[in-house]
């Protein structure tokens, strides 16, 4: 990463000539993230010994996603309207309205049940193959035990196959990691010192604030120094702020906490791949902080009561960006439509969006990690 921002300052747009390389870790990454996650969920979960525990353990990391969700809502909302990045900007882009609508509350917990399981997993629909891995895990363990044993035996197995995959990619990621910073710095480094200077600080400080809680609640739940909790996590967040994709880092937070944690295969493989999907801190605190920069560029002052809907839209919105590099720029453009304010900020926020990116997945990676480890911990009364 290092010789990858000197090679960005450096060169410049030229950077973008190691692109392709940059691609091709990602691609990879995607190619082993979705068999991994269902094999290890299923492995994990038919390791359980009765229903009661999957039922706990998803209480509990329930709780701690809805909780960190709207704290990370409502410290976006505080920062954004003391630093008043908007102030002074003109919005004079046109961006046409093509990004959908907010879906209601029944109709996100419908879409989160496949219809047709093998297209959830061929367009990698998280949540979908989440619900399916815990039904089928469920059926599972209401087998007698001489039927569940060789099938649980069989999907840890597998899993073990797609670790070992994941390993060998993980060999070339110091050059995909560098390649993709070199190009990020070269494209858009200089973007920094431009107008959008208070917004993307503004936007990165909020998600520094929100690294600072995730540590204090790490060590208030389970002691952990954070400092020895963000050695072991490393490789992920070099991941994150390289590929900005949070389902390529995926594959990555599970090799970090099977081999670097030492947590639990029962706990990780469910928490993380179901926080991949709902439980976006960052995309929280940037999707206020898109919305206030807009309402402030066009004059608009929101009153209490609409506050307080931001942060329930932002709720129900958060869950729907992709795990793809630039995915929460689209939710952002429909959360600005749905309180009827000008979508030129595309025209703005949309040419640094990378640069917010990078530490939108990287906390909402950290966010997952920090959980799982919090509910590892608890549980281990119960072993």
């Amino acid at each position: 990463m290092g010789l990858g921002v000197v090679a960005g300052i450096i060169f410049g747009e030229r950077a973008t000539v190691v692109q392709p390389l940059g691609d091709l870790f990602i691609r990879l990454l995607m190619m082993a993230a979705i068999p991994l996650v269902f094999f290890n969920l299923m492995g994990g979960l038919t390791s359980l010994t009765d229903l009661k525990s999957l039922g706990r353990i998803s209480l509990k990391i329930s709780l701690f996603y809805l909780f960190t969700i709207l704290l990370a809502l409502c410290l976006g909302l505080v920062t954004m309207h003391i630093l008043k990045p908007g102030k002074g900007i003109h919005l004079t882009e046109e961006v046409q309205d093509t990004f959908g609508n907010i879906p209601g509350i029944t109709e996100a917990l419908v879409n989160m049940v496949p219809d047709n399981i093998f297209r959830a997993f061929s367009s990698g629909q998280m949540a979908q193959i989440v619900v399916f891995a815990v039904f089928l895990a469920v059926a599972i363990l209401l087998l007698p035990v001489e039927q569940r044993q060789p099938l649980s035996t069989a999907f840890q197995q597998l899993a073990v196959l797609f670790r070992k995959l994941v390993s060998l990619i993980l060999c070339i990621s110091p050059l995909g990691i560098g390649a993709l910073t070199a190009v990020t710095v070269g494209q858009y480094g200089s973007s920094i010192f431009g107008p959008l200077a208070v917004f993307l600080c503004g936007i990165w400080g909020t998600q520094a604030l929100m690294v600072v809680i995730y540590m204090i609640l790490l060590y208030a739940f389970t002691k952990q120094s954070p400092f020895t909790f963000l050695r072991l996590t490393a490789p992920l967040y070099a991941t994150t702020v390289s590929t900005c994709s949070s389902l390529a880092s995926l594959a990555v937070a599970l090799e970090v906490a099977e081999d670097r944690l030492k947590l639990p295969k029962s706990i990780y493989s469910f928490t993380l791949p179901l926080g991949a999907q709902l439980n976006k801190t960052g995309t929280s605190i940037m999707l206020v902080g898109v919305l206030l920069f807009t309402a402030q560029a066009s004059g608009v002052e929101f009153s209490l009561a609409s506050q307080v809907s931001i942060v329930l839209v932002g709720l129900l919105l958060e869950t729907g960006s992709g795990g793809i590099p630039g995915g929460g720029l689209v939710i952002a453009l429909i959360f600005v439509k749905a309180f009827d304010l000008p979508l030129e900020i595309a025209a703005i926020v949309g040419g640094v969006y990378r640069l917010i990116d990078m530490g939108i997945t990287t906390i909402n990676c950290m966010g997952d990690m920090v959980g799982t480890f919090i509910v590892a911990h608890s549980e281990k009364k119960f072993k």
